[in-house]
């Protein structure tokens, strides 16, 4: 399986070494292309990871012969665009979270992955995170319901700076990302739609254009509720940690690790093959694509999602209105 990957950041390096573990079992599967802004920096990294091609503009890259599938680690704004021609070209597609900035663009990348056959997975990494997984095949077993998630995730960017500490050509957004990943979560947590939403934000940063801070609240049909806090103001700690209150227990989760409303620790080490989130995430989309079948976070199980972030949109407008 030959690979592509489009965006040499700080996301993508996470990828490209997530693959590094993977190739220890699969030796099949190799990154032919590497797609990123400037050029000299493309061939650093590519020479570092033994990459054949490098270039600075994607559709060089889909025209490679030899081309299987493709991971967008791109600016957001570049997602859906991108994903849509993977799928054109006759590459399977991972996109990064989120699958589009819209809603329109999200049911766009929908159709074309319904017109193409293509796997189209998206980056919503939570759902592969031992600690999640964890609370999931409990969910599934049927020994715990979720009744509340309060979720909290909390950065310090008041400049347009990357999880590298270095300077971004685009800018980043609650809503549309960091919003993403829990929105998700809760419905697949819940396994129930979303039938409320509603959002307050506070004020929009003079360069960046964007709300610093944002406050969420979802429910289920079956009447679970989720709280989310978010903010680009908050000097540590960093990161995003969940709560979920359940009919047959609480669980703590902070990054991979997971604690029960004691506080004791829950060993989450034997939960899949691999403690790093990224590296089950794209371990998922290989497999999807030599087993022929749709992935966990294909496009069609998360557009949901994107449905809520679309409404909580919409409430925004009108207020700014």
């Amino acid at each position: 399986m030959r690979v592509a990957l489009a965006g040499a950041g700080a996301f993508g390096i996470k990828h490209l070494d997530a693959i590094q573990q993977i190739q220890k079992d699969h030796a099949d599967i190799e990154v032919v292309a590497l797609v990123s802004r400037k050029l000299e920096d493309t061939l650093n990294v590519a020479k570092k990871y033994g990459i054949a091609h490098a270039f600075t503009d994607l559709d060089a890259a889909l025209k490679l012969p030899e081309l299987d599938a493709v991971i967008l680690c791109t600016p957001t704004q570049m997602h859906a665009g991108q994903a849509i021609a993977c799928m054109k070209a006759g590459k399977h597609v991972q996109v990064e979270i989120p699958v589009a900035d819209s809603w329109a663009d999200a049911q766009a990348v929908m159709q074309v992955q319904e017109q193409t056959g293509r796997v189209c997975m998206v980056g919503h990494t939570r759902r592969f995170n031992p600690s999640h997984q964890f609370v999931h095949k409990k969910i599934v077993a049927g020994e715990l319901r979720v009744t509340q998630m309060d979720v909290q995730t909390y950065f310090f960017r008041r400049t347009n700076m990357n999880a590298l500490g270095q300077a971004r050509s685009w800018t980043d957004h609650l809503l549309w990302h960091h919003a993403a990943h829990t929105v998700d979560l809760f419905a697949y947590q819940t396994q129930d739609e979303i039938v409320k939403a509603h959002i307050v934000q506070g004020p929009i940063h003079p360069a960046l254009g964007i709300a610093m801070d944002m406050s969420i609240q979802l429910k289920t049909r079956g009447g679970a509720i989720c709280t989310l806090s978010l903010s680009f103001n908050n000097d540590g700690p960093l990161g995003t940690f969940f709560r979920y209150i359940c009919d047959n227990g609480t669980y703590l989760a902070r990054y991979d690790d997971l604690f029960n409303g004691k506080e004791e620790k829950i060993d989450v080490s034997r939960v899949d093959v691999s403690m790093n989130g990224i590296e089950l995430q794209d371990r998922e989309f290989f497999a999807a694509i030599r087993e022929g079948r749709a992935p966990n976070a294909f496009v069609a199980q998360v557009l949901p999602c994107y449905r809520v972030l679309h409404e909580l949109e919409q409430q925004l407008n009108v207020e700014a209105a």
